[in-house]
């Protein structure tokens, strides 16, 4: 019988929001692999499971490791908070499975993603076309990611931003807003929440007028957008009442 590869999104981190699918498969599988980040996130849930951990950019180890284990006979799940099929291990995963020809069998398991987690905190502002762009430009160069900015603010696409700052990248959202602010104007809402979906979570409402102005920000607003942040910027439609982020569809109500 073969064994499998699960490739598991669990999600923001907190039980609630992980799917039944994912919890049964990290119930049952002989090992856990992940980023270390993402194993103690889900840890506690599973604490009689055995785990495996890689620091961050060991992608590609931890996804050879993974398959090497089913190979030899276990059931693994190799994990990824979000959905593992955005800016997850599925993609790596499979590439080097193929790579491999291996034959085992490989599932991949959908998780609640940063979008949409941080959306249902924020009201309803991807009710409309919207896209996901990470500000990282560790695989992507940064003149391609601020293309793709400046096509989708041409659209009057929704943006979500995955990754929007770091220590390294500490303008790039800026950079971003500029070339939204080339089709937006300044008073389209923005939402930033940090920590989706996790006992930590943290929420604010702004503009890009106001986010184009970040860099005067106090310290302590600063320091709300960062890695584990995620930026939604709204279209021109998009408004803001009773605190809720709202993007019309276009019914009749």
């Amino acid at each position: 019988m073969k064994h499998t590869l699960y490739i598991v999104g669990f999600g923001p981190g907190s039980y609630e929001h992980m799917t039944q699918k994912a919890i049964d498969v990290m119930k049952t599988v002989d090992e856990i692999v992940g980023y270390t980040t993402y194993v103690n996130l889900v840890k506690e849930y599973f604490p009689e499971q055995n785990y495996m951990t890689t620091p961050m950019r060991k992608e590609a180890e931890r996804c050879l490791f993974a398959i090497e284990q089913v190979e030899e006979g276990k059931d693994v799940a190799l994990i990824s908070s979000g959905d593992s099929g955005v800016y997850g291990m599925a993609g790596i995963a499979l590439q080097l499975v193929q790579e491999r020809k291996s034959d085992i069998h490989v599932e991949v398991v959908p998780g609640v993603t940063a979008s949409s987690a941080s959306a249902s905190v924020l009201g309803a502002p991807l009710m409309h076309d919207f896209a996901t762009i990470s500000l990282s430009d560790l695989m992507t160069p940064l003149d391609l990611i601020m293309k793709r900015v400046e096509c989708c603010a041409m659209g009057d696409m929704i943006l979500c931003f995955y990754n929007p700052r770091s220590k390294k990248r500490n303008d790039y959202i800026i950079k971003a807003v500029e070339k939204i602010l080339l089709y937006q104007k300044e008073s389209v809402p923005v939402g930033i929440v940090r920590h989706a979906g996790r006992q930590e979570e943290e929420s604010f409402l702004t503009t890009l007028g106001e986010l184009k102005d970040f860099e005067n920000w106090e310290e302590e607003k600063k320091n709300k957008l960062d890695m584990f942040s995620m930026v939604i910027v709204g279209n021109s439609s998009t408004y803001v009442k009773d605190g809720k982020m709202i993007t019309p569809r276009g019914y009749q109500i």
